[in-house]
């Protein structure tokens, strides 16, 4: 996508023109520049292995566990899920072998398997957009070792699966959980043994470090995150772990300030994100992050294991006073007569209540409607095929019920506009959301 310079957010430039430059020609950054950069680096490994952790005490690798419900206040895990689809998850372990993926056939109904490495880069997706709609058997291998002709080789010997299958409506939740149950992973299973558990990322930086040192060992980061180590490298962090130096109190105190600093870069709820009729688009760079680690470890905390922009785009509104975040009591989201959101595929507009750390979860509301789109039963559009959305934290008035997203009753809250299979129109930037009005 092309990113016109005007649209890009001053706020999104998380670290000083210098130290970018410092970063790019291979110096070594200050202790304070280092520790913020490597925690921000570290940060998608650090939650992806505390996810694996969790994983691991339901069972075994190499199969996939499925949510069978949509996801509700009462049963989210990770930041910003969806209330659209049937999610399955899971993680894989090369190491002892290649892993086969079946897939059903699901015929119209959206489905998809991302597959993401330690860093939450998406590797490949199967699924309707890739692989059609008659589904398959598909095998998944490590970076190195045997593996059959066509196999998928994935860039670590750790994978996370996660998959989608799209429910229409809640009279299509049989359906889908007949689709869901054909997503399959076989292969060597064994008790999770011989991984890295990590700390949590509010460890203090000791502890994270230590951690994201020994994630780096089990898991060795690709030839071209060199240049980044050898900018962090007055840290003591390396490809091969984490060796400190012996530091001062006056160097502890500078590195515990950068990590302050990567801390909130990493909360910012517009970082990394370009602005552009009242909504922030994400980077083109969402999913596949290449050397952009600030920008991965935001998405890391306020949206982990998002897909491509190819497979769908998220947008969020600018917010009141360009914040990001929502605070009013009312608001309206129109749809002029044939400027609906131009998708393959579907979309939706989801609440979340913002915690004070930059994350989004669902929120209870009166009416247990956590999510608004193309599929909501009784939507009403206009005669002239307009379609209004009423935002508000109390019921919008008679005759709009029926179009009414649910705000927090109080707190701040954010808005998340999902378009899967987006047409190139939204992709290039053609067709932009109408903004949010305040009040009605």
């Amino acid at each position: 996508m092309m990113i016109p310079r005007r649209d890009f957010l001053a706020g999104a430039l998380t670290l000083s023109l210098a130290a970018r430059a410092r970063a790019a020609s291979h110096a070594p950054l200050s202790l304070a520049q280092a520790a913020k950069l490597a925690w921000l680096y570290g940060l998608p490994m650090i939650e992806t292995a505390g996810i694996r952790a969790r994983t691991a005490r339901l069972g075994t690798f190499n199969r996939l566990y499925h949510q069978t419900d949509l996801v509700t206040p009462a049963n989210q895990k990770v930041t910003s899920p969806n209330n659209d689809t049937l999610y399955s998850r899971g993680f894989l372990d090369l190491r002892q072998g290649p892993v086969t993926l079946t897939l059903p056939a699901s015929g119209e109904r959206y489905l998809s398997l991302a597959l993401m490495d330690m860093w939450t880069n998406n590797f490949a997706i199967l699924g309707t957009r890739t692989t059609g709609p008659d589904g398959g058997r598909f095998v998944v291998a490590g970076p190195s070792g045997p593996a059959p002709s066509g196999a998928i080789r994935a860039p670590s010997d750790f994978v996370f699966a996660l998959g989608r299958t799209l429910v229409d409506g809640p009279g299509d939740l049989a359906a889908a959980r007949t689709v869901q149950a054909g997503i399959i992973a076989s292969g060597p299973e064994r008790a999770p043994a011989d991984f890295v558990t990590p700390v949590t990322r509010t460890a203090p930086w000791r502890d994270y470090f230590a951690s994201l040192g020994a994630l780096l060992v089990e898991n060795p980061p690709p030839a071209t995150d060199a240049g980044f180590f050898h900018a962090v490298r007055t840290l003591g962090l390396t490809a091969q772990g984490f060796n400190p130096p012996a530091f001062t109190a006056d160097q502890e105190r500078e590195i515990a300030e950068g990590v302050a600093q990567a801390v909130r870069v990493a909360a910012e709820p517009r970082g990394g994100l370009y602005a552009a009729q009242g909504w922030v688009y994400p980077q083109a760079n969402l999913g596949d992050f290449g050397q952009d680690y600030v920008f991965r470890g935001q998405i890391a905390l306020t949206g982990l294991f998002g897909l491509p922009l190819v497979e769908a785009v998220y947008t969020r509104p600018v917010g009141d006073n360009n914040s990001g975040l929502l605070n009013g009591e009312r608001y309206r989201l129109t749809f002029p007569p044939g400027r609906m959101l131009p998708v393959d595929g579907f979309w939706s507009l989801t609440m979340y209540a913002a915690t004070p750390d930059g994350q989004f979860f669902l929120t209870p509301n009166p009416i247990d409607r956590y999510a608004i789109g193309d599929r909501t039963p009784g939507l009403k559009y206009g005669a002239d095929g307009s379609l209004d959305i009423w935002i508000s934290r109390r019921p919008p008035g008679s005759g709009r019920e029926t179009n009414w997203l649910p705000a927090p009753a109080e707190g701040p809250y954010m808005v998340s506009l999902r378009a899967y299979l987006p047409k190139p129109d939204l992709l290039n930037g053609v067709y932009r959301a109408p903004p949010l009005i305040a009040g009605f």
